[in-house]
């Protein structure tokens, strides 16, 4: 049996290829602004590490993986173009310290090209909300029609679970955005070397304190991936909303054909693939959290080859939450509404319960005895298999003697409308926070 690529992290590591030489070429700059190296063996370095970089993009490479992972890899065909100048790339480094930085400068982008995203799914989110500003629903708890709500403002509610989403990402930058180059293999190194210059030149905040703690660290992994599960359940409830709303037993919303596939035997059916799948992906977004924390919680300091399995799951969460993200913004647009049975699963009087009950307590009845007195009146709705509005006045006066005429009046529309209060579903303060959300959008800066 051959042993050797059990070692082997290449197939996965070489995608941190441009993170690998970015600090490279910083690192060979820096040891010659030192006097470490000569400017020229610095400047034949950065150049063919160019080269390299060029060859990677163009699928040129020969990548050898008797080599294990990127960094040799790079190295070694810097050493073949340079001779012996290459060779002295790895002056005053250890690969625990590169790559702990790679995977820090992948993990900076990582952030931002999330947030970004979040921000193109939040702003599908408002636009359908415009679209559809005035169109009631039913609003649930255990999946039993509850209260009369507006779409727009069921659907605020994911803007601001993605809007939480998003300031965790955000916060977690900058526990990333310090360097760990020049750690060494876990004491330091003995050059005279600049952290401070290598930390400004990569655009990194500062440097790590502690050498053995630079190179071990994965706090950063863990913290994205904790928030990478987050979002990924929000994702995965709105899916199985969507999911729910799209079926025949709803039909609130028709998915465009892009986003839905056909049954192989039925061919009446168009199934919900992509959110469902969002909602399973979910799944694998929160094994790979569990993965990571198990990997580190019985490690000692400082790096241990197990550190080496950090990454496949990294990158899978950053897959997997990158696709989905880019499904969401697509489908939230192409999403039909269908306000006509959205509407009239809203106006079903049960739905009206609570606003009989309120009814009541603004006509001087105590909440409890209004409840129960509603809660009376259904239950002989229930039993004699008719609904709230087939009662007539006098009947209404059976339960409660504060009933009157006005009770009758009672819609899904003044139910929506009476909720005027901050975070209501009344369409003044869903219009008022939807313009929070259109400034806080406008506001969103990149990091």
């Amino acid at each position: 049996m051959n042993y050797d690529n059990y070692t082997v992290s290449l197939h996965y590591d070489k995608r941190l290829y441009k993170y690998d030489i970015l600090g490279s070429k910083v690192h060979v700059q820096m040891l010659a602004k030192q006097g470490i190296i000569s400017a020229s063996d610095s400047d034949t370095i950065v150049k063919n590490l160019d080269v390299i970089e060029t060859e990677i993009q163009s699928g040129k490479i020969q990548w050898i993986y008797e080599l294990e992972d990127i960094h040799m890899n790079i190295e070694s065909r810097l050493t073949e173009l340079t001779g012996e100048i290459g060779a002295k790339l790895h002056t005053g480094r250890s690969r625990n310290d590169q790559i702990a930085l790679d995977l820090r400068l992948y993990t900076r982008d990582v952030i931002k090209e999330t947030v970004n995203k979040l921000n193109a799914v939040q702003k599908a989110i408002v636009e359908l909300c415009e679209q559809n500003i005035d169109v009631i629903m039913p609003g649930y708890t255990h999946l039993q029609r509850a209260q009369p709500v507006l779409f727009a403002h069921h659907m605020l509610a994911y803007f601001n679970m993605f809007q939480r989403d998003i300031e965790r990402y955000q916060d977690s930058f900058k526990r990333v955005n310090i360097c760990p180059l020049g750690s060494g293999a876990i004491a330091g190194v003995t050059y005279n070397t600049d952290r401070e210059w290598v930390a400004k030149e990569l655009g990194f905040d500062g440097i790590t304190s502690n050498s053995m703690d630079a190179v071990s660290d994965r706090d950063y992994v863990i913290e994205l991936s904790s928030a990478a599960s987050i979002l990924m359940m929000h994702f995965s409830r709105l899916s199985e909303e969507i999911i729910l709303w799209n079926s025949r037993e709803f039909g609130f919303v028709k998915l465009d054909d892009q986003f839905v596939t056909g049954s192989s035997m039925m061919p009446q059916k168009k199934n919900p693939d992509f959110a469902e799948l969002a909602r399973g992906k979910t799944g694998r977004v929160f094994g790979n959290l569990f993965r990571i924390l198990t990997i580190l919680k019985g490690l000692p300091l400082t790096y241990n080859r197990d550190l080496q399995e950090d990454k496949e799951g990294f990158f899978d969460t950053v897959d997997t939450v990158i696709s989905t993200l880019d499904v969401y913004i697509g489908m939230i647009p192409a999403l039909q509404i269908n306000s006509e049975n959205m509407g009239k699963a809203a106006s079903e009087s049960y739905m009206l319960a609570t606003d009989l009950a309120d009814f009541l307590v603004n006509k001087g009845v105590p909440f409890r005895l209004a409840y129960n007195a509603v809660k009376a009146l259904c239950e002989h709705c229930d039993s004699n298999s008719i609904s709230p509005s087939d009662l007539t006045l006098e009947q209404f006066k059976e339960y409660s003697d504060k009933f009157d005429e006005t009770a009758l009046n009672i819609t899904a529309k003044s139910s929506v409308e009476a909720r005027d209060n901050p975070g209501g579903t009344a369409s003044n303060q869903v219009r008022a926070a939807l313009e929070a959300a259109k400034l806080q959008l406008s506001s969103s800066h990149e990091l």
